[in-house]
């Protein structure tokens, strides 16, 4: 079992949500952590300077809402299935549909449709009004184990 499978397995024995985000380097150091405080599982991105990538307006560089995006689907597939795998991405398609501005961005995903190989996700990110997103995606993940 690998070291993440195992801080996952301790996360889930003590429903500690939080303890998935620090499980992940990449997700810790963009400032991503799944959080659960509204009853549902939402992943945060905490604002930062150097996630900027337009400084003129300023605006989120469209690369960080596609990371964000992509890690509230792991996440939500990590923590809501009973599957001993990591979960490896085939494809993923992005719509950015507006400007993300320099605030924390919220992220909520849920399965459009869970088989025993393939897990299909549907995501999406908004800032201060969940009615007007800043982008969506639809992702596809291998869920079997690896052998």
């Amino acid at each position: 079992m690998t070291v993440l499978l195992e801080k996952l397995e301790a996360a889930r024995k003590a429903n500690d949500l939080s303890r998935l985000g620090e499980a992940i380097p990449y997700a810790r150091w963009m400032g991503m952590a799944p959080e659960n405080t509204t009853g549902e599982l939402l992943t945060r991105m905490r604002y930062s300077p150097h996630l900027i990538g337009n400084t003129h307006l300023p605006a989120l560089h469209g690369g960080t809402i596609g990371a964000l995006l992509e890690t509230a689907a792991i996440f939500h597939l990590l923590w809501e299935m009973d599957n001993a795998a990591l979960p490896r991405i085939i494809n993923i398609t992005v719509d950015f549909l507006r400007s993300g501005r320099p605030m924390d961005t919220l992220a909520r995903a849920k399965f459009t449709k869970l088989g025993r190989r393939v897990a299909s996700v549907a995501v999406e990110a908004w800032q201060d009004d969940r009615s007007r997103p800043v982008g969506a995606a639809q992702l596809h993940f291998l869920v079997t184990p690896v052998k």
